[in-house]
C-alpha cells in the first residue's frame, strides 16, 4: 500500500513543479479561437493549443489543424478533459512530419494571428483563425503504469467484487492496487465420476 501512496504523491509532487516551457513562455492576449473566428484581430499575439485534427507539409511551411482546449496555467499544456474553445490553424515554416505530428497528439504553440481561413466541414464552412507560429510545442504522450492487481477473491475480509480495486458500491479505490501480476482464480474441476463397476 506504501508503493501506490508513494507514486501518487510524486505524481502531486512534479505537477506542482510544472513550468510553461521556454519558448511558450510571455504575455499573450486572453481571447479563444472561437471569437477570433469572426475576425478582426490580425496582429493579435496568443498563445493557443489543443488536440491536432491534421498536419498538412507545403511547400514554405507546415500548418496544424487544431481542435482548441484550455490550457493550464502552471505549464500551457492543453486540458485534455476540457470541452473545445473553438478550432484554429497554426503555420509555421519548415517540415513537420505528419506521422510525428499525428491527429490526436496535443500541441500548444504561440504566434500572431494573420486573418481567418475557411475549410469545410462536411458541408459547413467553417472559419479557422491563422496563426503565423513563433513556436510549436508537441507534447509528449502519457506514460502508462501497470500497477498491478490485488485479487479480491480470497481475502477473508472482502467478498468478490468488494474491495480490492473494485471498491463496492463506492467505486473504483486505486490505494487497494499493489504491484503484481494479475491473478485469476477458477474453483477447482470437480472429480471424475468413480468407475462402473
Amino acid at each position: 500500500m506504501l508503493k501506490p501512496l508513494a507514486l501518487a504523491l510524486g505524481t502531486v509532487l512534479l505537477a506542482s513543479c510544472a513550468t510553461v516551457p521556454k519558448e511558450l513562455a510571455g504575455t499573450y492576449a486572453d481571447i479563444t479561437p472561437q471569437q477570433a473566428s469572426n475576425g478582426g484581430v490580425s496582429g493579435t499575439a496568443v498563445r493557443w493549443g489543443g488536440d491536432i485534427i491534421q498536419t498538412e507539409p507545403g511547400r514554405n511551411d507546415t500548418c496544424f489543424y487544431v481542435l482548441g482546449k484550455p490550457l493550464a496555467s502552471n505549464d500551457a499544456r492543453p486540458r485534455s478533459s476540457s470541452d473545445s474553445i473553438g478550432r484554429f490553424v497554426a503555420c509555421k515554416r519548415g517540415f513537420y512530419d505528419p506521422e510525428v505530428y499525428a491527429k490526436g497528439r496535443e500541441i500548444t504553440v504561440t504566434g500572431m494571428l494573420q486573418g481567418v481561413v475557411t475549410r469545410k466541414i462536411g458541408d459547413y464552412e467553417y472559419p479557422y483563425p491563422r496563426v503565423e507560429a513563433n513556436a510549436v510545442h508537441l507534447w509528449s504522450l502519457p506514460v502508462m503504469y501497470n500497477r498491478g492487481y490485488y485479487n479480491s477473491w480470497n481475502d477473508p475480509f472482502w467478498g468478490p467484487g468488494w474491495g480490492g480495486g473494485w471498491g463496492g458500491p463506492w467505486g473504483y479505490d486505486p490505494f487497494w492496487y499493489a504491484p503484481g501480476p494479475v491473478v485469476i482464480v477458477r474453483p477447482a474441476p470437480p472429480p471424475p465420476p468413480p468407475p462402473k463397476g
